[in-house]
């Protein structure tokens, strides 16, 4: 890097002392992605700047023919600010709206810096931390991390809640070089020692705001605390408030800090506008909306409002998914297929969606329900206009919302345009062209329905080639029909052996050669296993009076005792009575008892005669 040129975060640091108009405009031709030189108008002057390409901010050779093949040839204000620091090694804190980049501005330094080092790949040692909040957000960082890592030879693994943590141990008992998690899943595996992070090398922290909103502060503490005081961290957020702050101040040494982009800076390509409805006219005037063949997102403030919507549209004739936190992991990526693929046109979610779900071509964000805080209206509506692109956000705002959504614009630094509307007004059509088309019923359940997965013979998942019906594979059933007499389930002919003869065979070696069932009673045992002798009783003995039977005590003279199946005077001993001490299967006259199964001795389960 030529030390003539100037730094990038000088020129945009003189872009932010002009006017809001010709800011915005530098903005926009920052954001451009085009090979032509950015430029910014004033009424007195125009200035020229060059911007720099990826290979001359330091970005390892291998990745800018990959970023070239995604059709980035030119990086975003908050890369050209951050990526000659956080190359070099450099603690970063870089402020920017939703969509401006930030994810690429600490993956390419990252990845950059692996390849850099050396280090070999450890199991349960990984060399680079992405922690961020939501389990969309972790799979959206993973999606631009995994081409850009290949051509470089790093593994990358995710881990967040919601799924089976064994292929996430799996994962760590191999070895990968960046480990993008959820803060919740990873201190369980930390607790579990399944991972440690002692050889991070790179920590990165995305979305941090929403994290501290989510509650995760004290837990991303944690993990800090167990990755090396001397590793780079960079730190990206839109705000520095709810003890962001603290963050920076006890974990980033001398950092460098770009702001590019606020959360409040305006966006020139997104259109905003307020509508007020009856709430009547509320489900009237969003299927109008939403039944454009664009991509709409369509935001709630419950889970349970997303439910109801998402049946209430679908009902309608319009295709839509529902993205929530009652969703499991399953259908979350589910949904979202279904609605990136364009098999279903609306996305009904909650505020889990407004951070890390990116879905190209969102052409409309309609909020529902009006969002509590101007962030999450920020950040909802940051899902449309993004890189570039142009964007319309309405607001659905009844009576008693009007004074609320005024409110909420006012913080958020927007002038919606207000229009009352109805059902089939014709300014619905201004705010949202396009031509409307309602499916019926059995359209909506075709269009959502998840397509069959591909065999590993190219034929259906529930298709025919499965199991012993596949082509490749030759049929050895056995033929429908009666089992032939004496052979056994497994196919084996019985050899016409007696139950007790199996049941012996069965024995594990060593275990004797006597019955294996030995007499409960002091009595003798039941002679093999066949049926009992006339007489003998369940409890394996001979015949004995009713008195006798099942240890029923009988009266006798004053002193004597009572025993188990037996009685006599003494202490009492279990299947056998005496005098003295007693012992288990026979006592005897002060000695311990017979073996099981022996037959009546002395003192041996009869009863002594009365005297």
């Amino acid at each position: 890097m030529a030390a003539s040129r100037p730094h990038p975060h000088h020129i945009i640091g003189a872009r932010a002392d002009r006017s809001s108009g010709a800011s915005s405009a530098a903005t926009t031709a920052f954001g451009s992605g085009t090979d032509e030189p950015a430029t910014s108008a004033s009424t007195d002057d125009v200035v020229e700047v060059q911007v720099p390409t990826f290979a001359e901010l330091g970005v390892h050779p291998r990745l800018v023919p990959v970023l070239e093949a995604e059709g980035i040839t030119r990086p975003f204000p908050i890369q050209s600010a951050t990526l000659p620091d956080s190359v070099s090694g450099r603690d970063v804190l870089g402020r920017g709206r939703t969509g401006s980049g930030k994810t690429l501005a600490f993956v390419l330094p990252m990845l950059t810096r692996l390849a850099a080092s050396g280090t070999e790949r450890r199991p349960r040692h990984p060399r680079a931390l992405v922690l961020a909040p939501t389990r969309e957000l972790v799979n959206q960082i993973r999606d631009a991390i995994v081409p850009l890592a290949e051509p470089l030879g790093l593994r990358v693994q995710t881990v967040f809640g919601g799924v089976s943590p064994v292929g996430q141990v799996n994962g760590f008992r191999r070895g990968d070089d960046i480990v993008v998690a959820c803060p919740g899943r990873l201190e369980d595996h930390m607790g579990q020692r399944n991972v440690r992070l002692d050889a991070v090398e790179i920590t990165v922290l995305d979305e941090a705001d929403h994290m501290a909103d989510l509650g995760f502060l004290p837990g991303v503490k944690r993990i800090l605390d167990q990755t090396p005081a001397d590793s780079q961290r960079l730190l990206f957020s839109a705000t520095l408030d709810n003890g962001i702050d603290v963050l920076v101040k006890r974990y980033l040494t001398d950092p460098v800090t770009h702001s590019v982009d606020s959360e409040q800076s305006p966006v020139s390509t997104m259109d905003h506008h307020v509508l007020h409805v009856s709430t009547a006219d509320r489900l009237g005037v969003l299927v109008d909306l939403v039944s454009i063949e664009d991509r709409v997102m369509v935001f709630t403030r419950t889970k349970h409002r997303a439910k109801q919507l998402t049946r209430q549209l679908n009902a309608a004739g319009v295709p839509s998914v529902e993205m929530h936190g009652n969703l499991a992991q399953n259908a979350r990526i589910k949904n979202l297929a279904a609605f990136s693929q364009g098999r279903a046109t609306v996305l009904v979610a909650t505020d889990i969606a407004a951070r890390g779900i990116h879905v190209d071509d969102v052409a409309l964000v309609v909020h529902a329900d009006p969002p509590v805080e101007h962030k999450a209206y920020l950040h909802r509506s940051g899902r449309t206009a993004r890189a570039g692109a142009s964007g319309t956000v309405i607001t659905l705002a009844t009576e008693q919302q009007r004074r609320d959504v005024q409110h909420l614009a006012r913080k958020a630094g927007i002038k919606p345009t207000v229009t009352k509307v109805e059902p089939g007004h014709e300014a619905l059509r201004e705010i949202a062209p396009g031509e409307r088309r309602l499916f019926s019923r059995d359209e909506v359940e075709a269009a959502l329905a998840e397509p069959a997965s591909p065999g590993r013979n190219g034929s259906a998942r529930n298709g025919s080639a499965r199991n012993g019906d596949r082509p490749d594979r030759p049929k050895n059933r056995r033929p429908k029909g009666k089992r032939p007499e004496g052979q056994r389930r497994s196919g084996a002919a019985d050899d016409a052996r007696s139950d007790g003869q199996r049941r012996e065979a069965r024995r594990p070696e060593g275990s004797g050669d006597g019955p294996r069932r030995t007499a409960r009673s002091g009595n003798g045992p039941r002679s093999g296993n066949g049926p009992r002798s006339e007489g003998q009783t369940r409890s394996d003995s001979p015949t004995r009076s009713d008195g006798q039977r099942n240890g029923e005590r009988r009266p006798g003279p004053a002193g004597s005792g009572s025993a188990r199946n037996g009685t006599g005077r003494g202490p009492s001993g279990r299947n056998g009575t005496g005098r003295g001490p007693s012992g288990r299967n026979g006592s005897a006259h002060g000695g311990g008892g017979r073996p099981a199964g022996a037959g009546a001795g002395a003192g041996g389960g009869r009863r002594r005669p009365n005297r």
